[in-house]
């Protein structure tokens, strides 16, 4: 990557339903930021004929696999939610494949600024790609309510996912940046506002 065009990378991360693509919404319409987002590679690792796919189906069976060849997502949580060991099998395989994507997307990056969009930032090791990590923050209990109406989830099977992930207090402790997005929209925009500013003037 060439120091002298990129200078500035912001992970952003948070626990589960905090409200990062809220703020990675806001940071590309409107600041115009490239967006590189780990999920969407996630997705990209598991698709019909890939290698990783073919892993997980052999460990887990034909159910992890809907009719059209994709993976049944729903299926595969249910199996390594509850489960640390095969959760952490899974992450195995994925995180390699995303991190080469996100470090080759870096090295062709013409802006002095790229947000990694990373949920588990702190938990797959990729804190030494980023040169500042803002974490994403709410109640527990707002989390719990977000997750369950976004993913139609119950509250055990919302809380098990929380449960997987670092506790979000650990992240905030390790954060450069904070946004507290248990209030409003527009109170979480003007901290995002607020946070690029000061880490611009830092930079420039």
């Amino acid at each position: 990557m060439s120091e002298s065009i990129l200078n500035r990378i912001i992970g952003l991360t948070g626990g589960i339903g905090t409200g990062k693509t809220t703020v990675s919404n806001y940071l590309a319409d409107t600041y115009q930021l490239p967006i590189l987002d780990a999920d969407i590679y996630a997705r990209d690792a598991v698709q019909p004929g890939s290698p990783i796919l073919s892993r997980i189906i052999a460990r887990y069976g034909c159910d992890v696999q809907l009719p059209d060849g994709t993976l049944n997502r729903k299926r595969l949580g249910e199996i390594v939610f509850p489960h640390p060991g095969e959760r952490q099998w899974l992450e195995q395989q994925i995180h390699p494949y995303v991190r080469d994507r996100i470090k080759s997307q870096l090295t062709t990056s013409e802006s002095p600024t790229v947000v990694l969009v990373i949920p588990l930032l702190f938990e797959a090791n990729m804190t030494d790609l980023v040169t500042e990590i803002w974490v994403v923050s709410c109640p527990q209990e707002q989390q719990i309510q977000r997750i369950r109406e976004r993913d139609r989830l119950s509250v055990a099977q919302a809380q098990s996912r929380l449960d997987s992930q670092l506790p979000l207090a650990e992240k905030v402790a390790r954060a450069d940046v904070v946004l507290d997005n248990s209030y409003t929209r527009d109170s979480l925009l003007q901290q995002v506002d607020r946070a690029l500013g000061h880490y611009t003037n830092t930079y420039t």
